[in-house]
């Protein structure tokens, strides 16, 4: 059974970093999409950045691009998520989520404050 972990949130003041990190277990990333989505309260679930597992290729959403970099560690089997320049809009629980041959499976999310 595959699982995520995230971990990293917390409470940050505007313009801060925040590092985030997804680990796997049941399975080891190959030929995998890994991304990073956030739900802030009242909203739907936004997509925030991606990374293809066996290039390395990512891509951005439009509100975080510059700001956020994600990354990848085989040694770990960990997809990080370093966020910079926060603003309070960044407010939201944040997801990983994979897409591979099993199907999609995501994390149980961790919590990203940013106080103004």
């Amino acid at each position: 059974q595959v699982q995520l972990v995230e971990s990293g949130g917390g409470l940050v003041q505007a313009g801060g970093p925040l590092r985030l990190s997804c680990v796997a277990s049941g399975r080891t990333f190959t030929n995998d999409r890994v991304g990073w989505y956030r739900q802030a309260p009242g909203k739907e679930r936004e997509f925030v950045v991606g990374i293809w597992w066996n290039d390395g290729e990512t891509f951005y959403s439009d509100t975080v691009k510059g700001r956020f970099t994600i990354s990848r560690d085989s040694a770990k089997n960990s997809v990080d998520l370093q966020m910079n320049r926060l603003n309070p809009e960044d407010t939201a629980t944040y997801y990983c989520m994979i897409s591979y041959s099993g199907g999609d499976t995501w994390g149980t999310g961790t919590q990203v404050i940013v106080s103004s």
